[in-house]
């Protein structure tokens, strides 16, 4: 009897079990793994002996389960470690001005400033605004300059009307070269950092009311 036949008994039979028991799990253990191996070696045919070659080879796989299951366990200490130095740097953003690769900002005293990086010269350069329900509110144009440019945005909408401050609003940068290519890098929002949400695996800051990424931040300005 092979450890695949008394696996396939043994999963048939947990099976049956977990429908009568919630606390049952299908994760199977090191202590499962060497289980399969013993009742194996209890359950033999005397006449037809597991080889040498095949329990060595079953010893092996016990080996490097055992392991695999320790390298996860340390893994995992590790990404949780890791998780909470990021998060403590995170802390030491509080305060500070920064500048982040995002798109979208919060229009404050009447105004939101924003970023873009090219990576050339551009002849071209359009830029539109969007409210929070992906309505266009501005278009025009903007400066070309190789590297950072910064467009400051009255907070007045296509008609001229002052926008009410709070609103959220993304920026869209289409910049070319004089052949037509695209030489637009990222785009950016520069504002103080508030606060910091650590919800999910990756904490994020609040800049302009708006949540950014740790890993965007680029600079910090003051």
């Amino acid at each position: 009897m092979t450890v695949s036949a008394v696996s396939s008994a043994t999963t048939a039979s947990t099976a049956t079990s977990s429908s009568s028991s919630t606390s049952s799990s299908s994760t199977l253990t090191s202590s499962d793994f060497l289980s399969l191996l013993v009742s194996e070696l209890q359950n033999q045919d005397p006449l037809n002996a597991t080889s040498t070659t095949d329990l060595v080879n079953q010893l092996t796989s016990y080996a490097n389960f055992s392991s695999q299951q320790s390298i996860n366990s340390s893994l995992t200490s590790l990404a949780s470690s890791f998780s909470s130095l990021v998060t403590l740097n995170s802390v030491n953003y509080i305060g500070h001005t920064v500048e982040a690769k995002a798109d979208t900002s919060t229009l404050s005293n009447g105004s939101a400033t924003f970023g873009y990086s090219l990576s050339s010269a551009a002849s071209d350069v359009s830029i539109t605004v969007k409210d929070s329900s992906g309505n266009t509110v501005y278009t025009g144009t903007g400066t070309g300059n190789s590297g950072s440019n910064t467009f400051t945005w009255d907070g007045k909408n296509s008609s001229g009307t002052q926008l009410a401050d709070g609103g959220q609003y993304t920026i869209s940068v289409t910049a070319t070269d004089s052949a037509g290519n695209s030489v637009l890098n990222y785009t950016t929002v520069t504002g103080t950092v508030t606060g910091i949400d650590t919800s999910t695996s990756t904490p994020s800051l609040t800049v302009n009311g708006v949540s950014v990424s740790a890993s965007n931040i680029i600079g910090v300005t003051s």
